[in-house]
């Protein structure tokens, strides 16, 4: 049986979205007094004086912004101007104090992006752009006063380059070289390490293998050190190493007691330190790694997880004095951060708070086998009351991602309203190991699929969910998996609501280009002309005469990686078979619910009240 739902300014889950919680932040590398912060506040960047502890907001841009770079001296902060969040558009500087927004790319037609970095001696910026014409790699000079040289494109790809957005430093120190990871060998989302010349374009090293995946991190701090931290598959979870790409030296990090992915952080000032994030099982855990001696001293992490959303941040960095600064949060909790001590590991102040929230239920980690035998893993939370209950499963967003355990105000928003809640981590989620990541390649939906109808074995046979009230939700990759359920296995859901969701595997592929097409090929091994069985059987068109439960979708008009018209024509012929569906149109991107708290209340809203209406129950 639901609650009671309320729709009231007051209602806790409303209270919930609009707490303003710490998307991000990063420090100036060569001064650490300054750093800059992106908060759910506003959706914004702002400024921070980092002894003071205070913010200010410097950025007014429409839609919000889930990126920025502020460069090494702490002057300048560089962001990338989109149209009402299409992710096409130019990167921009303002000073750190506020002021008008510099066009840094004038020349260049509008672009989306896959990292931006500068040196730092503050003399280079790096931009990885791509477009319907390819990837490219510009640079732009900085000269002693600030000035700009037009942005010089030094290489370009058809398929997919990549530095991670919040990479701690793919350009070297003195802005010299340039490290990218390349597709160009594999035609796939294996990628080999690539160290170009920032000036002529000219490589200067590579690393590649086979079914190896390669991942640039952090040149050395040091001027005069080209050594490049960066990290492999190769012994089927992620691990990082140094090399030199002049000599084609490699050092293995001494790290055989850690389990799963170990992903360096940052590098300290005096090069002798990396912070090492592990994870493993979707649990994270922060280590020093001293380079001298080659031995590793755990952080004391308070439980939950590092930063707001995986894909989004460092989640900790070097601090200042002797201090590491982590963003932490966990399912009550939203995102703060916090200081370590470096000598002793332990949590030393709050420097940065989270607001305060009502009271909500915690999630626990459960396991279930699939239908291979394979163990899956989720979070689970439950309502203050006995079951069973209506549930909902949720499936995150993104390839090679993971749902951790992080505040999310959605669902919270589902436990005060009666239902279970279970957010599955299905095969291609990361931090499982590389066969559990890469099981869905060539088969995508096929896996990820399955993994869920076994999530919904096992809440049924631990009396968690009423059969009959099993809801599904997505966001993005989630949404696509969401509608693809709902028409493979009809029988098993009271619902489907699909948030931005990837449909019409064909018509996406002939809609958009850069980096969509790269992942679908990647994925799928080859164009719609070279593997229409592949994606036939992966497309959420294939099965709507299957569907029978109600489907609710919300979408973007300016969302750049899942775009109308294959969802148009999803409604269409959902509607020609006489299906029920709803699809509600919001002047959004992909993710401007995730940055404006009072359009991700709006979605929820939405959410709750079809869910409701699914059930039978009276509207507020």
């Amino acid at each position: 049986m639901l609650q009671t739902m309320r729709f009231d300014q007051d209602a806790p889950w409303k209270q919930r979205f609009r707490a303003p919680a710490i998307m991000w932040t990063q420090l100036a590398a060569a001064n650490k007094t300054r750093g800059i912060v992106a908060s759910t506040r506003s959706g914004q960047i702002y400024a921070w004086d980092v002894p003071a502890g205070s913010l200010r907001q410097v950025t007014q841009h429409k839609g919000g912004l889930y990126y920025a770079y502020l460069s090494a001296d702490g002057r300048t902060i560089y962001y990338h101007d989109d149209a009402q969040g299409n992710e096409m558009g130019h990167f921009v500087r303002v000073s750190f104090e506020g002021g008008a927004p510099e066009d840094i790319t004038p020349e260049l037609p509008p672009y989306a992006f896959f990292g931006m970095q500068g040196s730092r001696a503050n003399n280079l910026l790096a931009i990885i752009a791509f477009n319907q014409e390819g990837f490219m790699l510009y640079c732009i000079d900085i000269g002693p006063d600030g000035t700009l040289s037009p942005a010089r494109k030094i290489h370009q790809e058809p398929s997919m380059i990549r530095a991670s957005y919040f990479s701690p430093g793919f350009v070297s120190a003195d802005g010299a070289l340039v490290a990218l990871g390349s597709s160009s060998r594999s035609g796939n989302l294996n990628f080999s390490l690539l160290i170009l010349d920032a000036h002529t374009g000219q490589p200067i090293g590579e690393l590649w293998k086979e079914q190896q995946s390669f991942e640039p991190l952090a040149f050395s701090p040091l001027a005069g050190d080209e050594r490049l931290l960066a990290s492999s598959n190769e012994t089927g979870m992620k691990r990082p190493f140094l090399w030199h790409p002049r000599t084609a030296e490699r050092k293995e990090l001494a790290l055989s007691p850690l389990e799963g992915d170990v992903e360096p952080l940052d590098w300290s000032e005096d090069g002798r330190q990396i912070l090492l994030c592990q994870s493993w099982q979707a649990v994270q855990n922060l280590y020093l790694y001293d380079l001298e001696n080659a031995t590793l001293s755990p952080l004391q992490v308070p439980g939950g997880s590092l930063g707001y959303h995986d894909s989004l941040g460092r989640k900790a960095s070097f601090g200042p004095e002797n201090e590491i600064f982590a963003e932490w949060t966990d399912a009550t909790h939203p995102s703060q951060v916090i200081a370590l001590s470096r000598t002793t590991g332990t949590r030393t102040r709050t420097v940065l708070p989270s607001a305060e929230v009502p009271v909500g239920r915690p999630w626990r980690s459960v396991s279930f086998p699939s239908s291979d035998g394979q163990m899956v893993q989720g979070w689970l939370a439950v309502p203050d009351r006995q079951g069973p209950y209506p549930v909902i499963i949720e499936m995150h967003g993104g390839m090679a991602t993971l749902q951790r355990e992080t505040f999310a105000p959605a669902s919270q928003a589902w436990l005060d309203a009666g239902f279970a809640f279970l957010s599955v981590n299905f095969r291609g989620s990361s931090t499982f190991g590389r066969a559990f990541e890469r099981k869905v390649w060539g088969d995508l939906g096929h896996w990820e699929c399955e993994d869920v109808v076994a999530a919904r074995k096992f809440l049924i046979k631990e009396g968690i969910a009423t059969a009959s009230q099993i809801f599904l939700t997505g966001a993005s990759f989630g949404g696509y998996l969401t509608l693809l359920l709902i028409g493979k296995y009809p029988d098993l859901w009271a619902g489907g609501m699909a948030e931005a969701p990837v449909v019409g595997l064909e018509t996406l592929y002939e809609t958009t280009g850069g980096a969509m097409r790269s992942v679908q090929m990647s994925l799928l091994g080859g164009t719609p002309e070279e593997q229409p069985e592949r994606y036939q059987a992966s497309s959420a068109m294939t099965y709507i005469e299957q569907v029978r439960a109600p489907v609710l979708i919300l979408a973007g008009r300016n969302d750049y990686r899942s775009p109308a018209r294959p969802i148009e024509l999803y409604e269409q012929k959902m509607k020609e078979q006489g299906k029920e569906i709803e699809v509600v149109w919001f002047d959004a991107g992909h993710i401007s619910a995730a940055l404006q708290p009072e359009l991700g209340i709006t979605y929820q809203e939405h959410l709750l009240r079809f869910a409701a209406r699914v059930l039978g129950q009276p509207r507020p």
